[in-house]
């Protein structure tokens, strides 16, 4: 059993995760502003306050963890687009004042800088919705960042470009840099095996300081 805090667990993404985090038989802590927004109910999960853009406030829900996961991104709106980079920071610095090494980080990345069958990016793409490019560049800018850290144990996990609620199948595909595409050209995962593939992750460690992506 191991001890999970989840940033952002009232998203859809951080939802499934701790719903996941659950039924493995963890233990797990729900890192909210709004605690009434978490409508889970279970014997291993508590709920408490805590802001992520705040070094002390995550230091303070980290401890006695031993796997600190942010579900924290920029589908919310604008607002929020912002965070992506700031709470990757603050989850480091908070990370560092715990002793770095001795607790994992695993963070939701974005599918947008990941590399495309013609040597592009995802982002590159022509007809991308507008309000999908800002989020895009803030994740790949927060990775761009993690990739600067050398003395937390951080993961990043991007997803397929189409990821959305759907069939809990417990099967995917990894890679590293590169966008996960099926046969038939799409690259899809749901929300439920995205989770899958993290809680994997956590159980099982193969990407210590790297990012991965998912997908079928």
């Amino acid at each position: 059993m191991t001890n999970i805090a989840v940033f952002g667990a009232n998203g859809t993404i951080g939802s499934a995760i701790v719903r996941e985090a659950l039924d493995r038989g963890h233990t797990v802590t729900a890192v909210v502003r709004d605690p009434a927004k978490v409508t889970e109910r279970h014997a291993n999960l508590s709920v408490t306050t805590g802001d992520v853009l705040d070094t002390q406030s995550v230091t303070a829900a980290a401890k006695g963890h031993d796997v600190l996961v942010s579900a924290v991104g920029g589908g919310d709106g604008p607002g929020h687009v912002a965070t992506i980079k700031p709470a990757a920071i603050a989850l480091t610095e908070a990370l560092r004042t715990l002793g770095g090494q001795a607790l994992r980080l695993i963070t939701v990345g974005g599918a947008g800088s990941l590399r495309t069958p013609d040597g592009k990016q995802v982002w590159d793409a022509p007809g991308l919705p507008d309000f999908l490019l800002p989020i895009m560049h803030s994740h790949g800018d927060a990775l761009d960042y993690y990739r600067t850290v050398t003395d937390v144990d951080w993961t990043s996990i991007s997803p397929a470009a189409m990821i959305e609620p759907g069939t809990r199948t417990g099967g995917y595909r990894t890679a590293l840099d590169d966008l996960v595409i099926d046969g038939d050209g799409n690259s899809t995962i749901s929300v439920e095996d995205y989770a899958v593939a993290l809680l994997d992750e956590i159980e099982r460690p193969a990407h210590h300081r790297q990012r991965f992506a998912v997908g079928y």
